[in-house]
């Protein structure tokens, strides 16, 4: 089948053409030159042969949905949106230089960097769940790569609201990162078949073909819908891939979608649980986050990642307490139920200035006072539900604190926060926390039960003291 040519680029006042970065089913996109603010832009221009209402209204759609969403750091922005002289509607955005489908297929990508990237296009998923919309076409081609090398999720063109999406003919597919249940036409789509196409896309990225595409075989579209529907997921293949990572994908790619994470949420934190494992940077979680509990850590830059390290001084008032210059990161023994692997060894980090630590714990109670009177109310009427830990045990080795609880009850989702001296933690899935200290002091720590953006009732606190410190 021979491929159109492109459609002739329109006369946008303001906008010079430069060239045509590529073409699709309904529209072509161009280089443009806009003048003022001079810079360059990518053109969407739908064709003139399929303008309809039908098809207008569903293009106005996707400029209205990208303009709501395109201030995340991770989503295509959009600048603006008009009919051209000669009747055809187009998008103006942000110019991307290149996709991921252009480079995960022509050279291996580091482990790290797909770990990064799994955490910021799910976060851009996540973000559009929360606004109620699904992208229903996540894969390597839909991500871009800005200028300075950030991941960003494009082409909402077959969005749907969820809760509306109904399985239709007219919605075009990505078979190789399509849910079995999107293509036996048992939904359009749904949060668990994101999380498919999620886990899909990471999986290519990492081995370099799409999840059951069978190198030098049969890979046309019946032969990979069957092996979707019916074949065991594969291995990546890659010696640097951890079993850890090999099973956060092989959950998100179950076939029975209630087995998959719940949401892109889960599934960005199961990715943070492998780079804590592999001692890698951990890239933070680019979802707004305004539960009133996690407004209350310290670092406030720092509240929405998994497993980050919390600064931890001992507090005055107490019989006995010296200050204690401190840091304090999670070091479970072992990841949560939906990974494996041996975890990274521990790292101290500097203590923080005692300036420092005033004004964060100031600031830090100054949001939780006026959170908390806005909606105590409100959490409180509904925190009945959350399982509450008990029996906190402490124990010291060396210079080290470590707190250790039983689950209560965890479901899927759920989260712990750990607050130390005051301070609280980033949510996590270990049943344990320790705290490094460089001078000796006592710390105290109470656990709360995390679930769906509210807390429960806190543990009793539990203190350990550690008279001196090894030099």
């Amino acid at each position: 089948m021979s491929r159109r040519l492109p459609s002739t680029p329109p006369n946008l006042p303001g906008f010079s053409f430069i060239r045509v970065l590529g073409s699709g089913g309904f529209a072509d996109v161009f280089l443009y030159e806009q003048n003022m603010p001079r810079r360059l832009v990518a053109v969407k221009v739908l064709l003139a042969e399929v303008v309809n209402d039908e098809v207008r209204q569903m293009f106005q759609a996707e400029a209205n949905l990208m303009a709501q969403l395109s201030s995340h750091p991770s989503i295509l922005t959009v600048y603006q949106a008009s009919v051209a002289a000669d009747g055809r509607p187009y998008l103006v955005m942000e110019y991307c230089s290149a996709t991921l489908g252009q480079r995960y297929r022509a050279v291996q990508l580091p482990l790290a960097e797909v770990l990064a990237i799994g955490v910021r296009v799910a976060s851009a998923v996540e973000t559009a769940h929360r606004q109620g919309v699904l992208h229903r076409d996540i894969k390597p081609s839909n991500i871009l790569t800005t200028a300075y090398g950030h991941p960003v999720l494009s082409d909402f063109g077959i969005a749907a609201t969820l809760g509306q999406a109904e399985a239709s003919d007219a919605v075009g597919l990505s078979v190789p990162w399509s849910a079995p249940e999107v293509l036996l036409d048992e939904v359009a789509g749904t949060v668990a078949s994101e999380v498919w196409s999620l886990g899909a896309t990471v999986y290519s990225l990492l081995a370099g073909r799409s999840p059951f595409e069978v190198p030098g075989g049969d890979n046309g579209t019946v032969a990979l819908v069957g092996r979707i529907e019916k074949a065991k997921l594969p291995p990546t293949g890659r010696p640097d891939v951890p079993r850890s990572l090999e099973a956060v994908l092989a959950r998100a790619m179950s076939k029975r979608p209630t087995d998959r994470q719940g949401s892109a949420l889960e599934f960005i934190r199961d990715l943070q649980a492998v780079e804590e494992e592999l001692a890698l940077p951990q890239t933070p979680l680019e979802v707004a986050m305004d539960d009133w509990a996690l407004a209350t850590a310290v670092d406030l830059d720092e509240r929405t990642r998994i497993g980050a390290g919390t600064s931890v001084a001992a507090a005055s008032g107490r019989s006995r307490r010296r200050r204690a210059g401190a840091s304090a990161r999670p070091m479970p023994r072992s990841l949560d139920s939906h990974s494996q692997g041996s975890l990274s060894s521990r790292a101290r980090s500097a203590p923080p200035s005692t300036g420092r630590l005033i004004l964060g714990v100031a600031i830090a109670a100054a949001v939780f006072v006026g959170l908390v009177v806005a909606g105590l109310l409100t959490v409180a009427g509904s925190a009945g539900d959350i399982p509450v830990v008990v029996d906190v045990r402490a124990s010291t080795d060396g210079a080290t604190i470590e707190f250790a609880w039983d689950d209560p009850g965890l479901r899927q989702g759920d989260a712990y926060i750990v607050t130390v001296q005051g301070e609280s933690s980033a949510p996590q899935r270990a049943a344990e926390y320790a705290v490094n200290l460089d001078q000796p002091g006592t710390v105290c720590a109470t656990v709360t039960v995390w679930r769906d953006g509210r807390t429960g009732e806190p543990s009793a606190e539990r203190c350990a003291e550690v008279d001196e410190v090894p030099r």
